[in-house]
């Protein structure tokens, strides 16, 4: 079978939902090929701003993946040269470079994975069966009206044309769920990573840690409940920030200010050892529409590996019944984490072994059905 995964990241260190399915599927599928298709550079985007402006590599092979098949996987990064609202045929051609990619290198029939709701011009220019995997309700995230009408009729016609459209979280079942039937295939965790023990990375800070793990971004990232958290626990540790950073300069000066530690990107594979080493993991999220409609891969991650856990009310962590999890609102929050992170740590034994019930590999054994019945019902019309 061949696969084309529109995806809203890219095939990097930093493994999200979408690589670690695509790889355990082409483990257990050594036939499988893939085409990747990344999020397009913005050199104008990043000229304006502080990026490195560069065009897109275009389509090349993917690199070497344990268990997978050599040329198995393919990537293709496009490049976006204009925004929108100067070339209102951006979409467009950005949907024929994927399918030349696509006949470049045979995949004449090939089922399509749609996470990023670009994706639905591919829907409509083809016959390709579908699949939309909604990770994140875009709808609600706060954007332009331009770029949300966008989004929303985006959508509405993966809603209304894929054959099949599974969502991360209850609550993406049940607004995505109200006209169609939808598919509830949560996250997950590599269980095997966070039962093993690791060495205390070299770059966490001396003292006691409270981490967090994950993307920067001011759509999740409570940026002044960080800063009124790292000066209630002067003296008694330090608050680090481990993932990928999409903060605006601004943001990230009040950090430092305030004596956060921002560590950046880290492999996934390095991850578990910055979890495993930290006092109190810590989910300092703002609370809104958006991230309700979220099921954080760090639930699954922070609970593997047995440490203490203060997070807001957010979706995933409110609902977890587990001793290890405090939820508390934000004017609570900053004392919540010095009270655990004086206290001493909990074993990792028990949480690192009930991870197994949320292994990426019953994810992937999912998916794998629902592709295979994707593939037997034949064309769509």
């Amino acid at each position: 079978m061949d696969l084309v995964v529109v995806s809203l990241e890219a095939w990097d260190g930093v493994w999200r939902r979408n690589q670690h399915l695509v790889a355990g599927l082409m483990r257990l599928d050594q036939r499988l090929r893939v085409l990747f298709v990344e999020p397009p550079t913005d050199p104008l985007h990043a000229a304006m701003g502080s990026g490195q402006p560069r065009r897109g590599r275009g389509l090349r092979r993917g690199p070497a993946v344990p268990g997978v098949a050599d040329g198995a996987l393919w990537l293709l990064e496009p490049t976006k040269w204009l925004p929108r609202r100067v070339d209102p045929h951006v979409d467009e051609r950005w949907a024929r470079q994927v399918l030349r990619a696509a006949r470049s290198i045979e995949m004449t029939d090939p089922v399509l994975w749609v996470n990023d709701p670009t994706g639905s011009l591919l829907v409509e220019a083809t016959h390709w069966r579908s699949l939309y995997d909604v990770t994140d309700d875009w709808t609600l995230a706060p954007r332009t009206p331009a770029e949300r009408d966008r989004v929303v009729a985006q959508e509405q016609v993966l809603l209304d044309r894929c054959d099949e459209v599974v969502v991360c979280s209850p609550a993406l079942a049940a607004s995505k769920g109200a006209a169609r039937p939808v598919t509830l295939v949560p996250n997950g965790v590599d269980a095997e990573a966070y039962l093993a023990q690791h060495a205390r990375p070299a770059d966490l800070p001396t003292g006691a840690v409270a981490l967090y793990v994950g993307t920067l971004h001011g759509d999740r990232l409570d940026v002044e409940l960080c800063e009124a958290t790292s000066r209630a626990l002067v003296g008694f540790g330090t608050l680090v920030l481990v993932g990928p950073d999409a903060l605006e300069a601004q943001q990230r000066s009040c950090l430092a200010a305030s004596g956060v530690v921002a560590l950046g990107a880290r492999p996934s594979s390095d991850v578990p050892a910055y979890v495993q080493h930290a006092d109190v993991l810590i989910v300092p999220h703002v609370v809104t529409p958006f991230t309700d409609s979220l099921d954080p891969i760090k639930l699954y991650e922070y609970l593997a590996s047995g440490r203490a856990v203060v997070s807001t009310p957010v979706a995933g962590f409110r609902d977890v019944d587990d001793t290890l999890v405090v939820v508390t609102d934000a004017v609570s929050f900053p004392s919540a984490v010095v009270r655990a992170i004086r206290r001493p740590r909990a074993s990792a034994g028990p949480a690192a072994a009930r991870a197994a019930v949320h292994d990426w590999a019953l994810r992937v054994d999912r998916f794998a059905t629902l592709l295979q019945d994707l593939r037997s019902r034949g064309a769509t019309a």
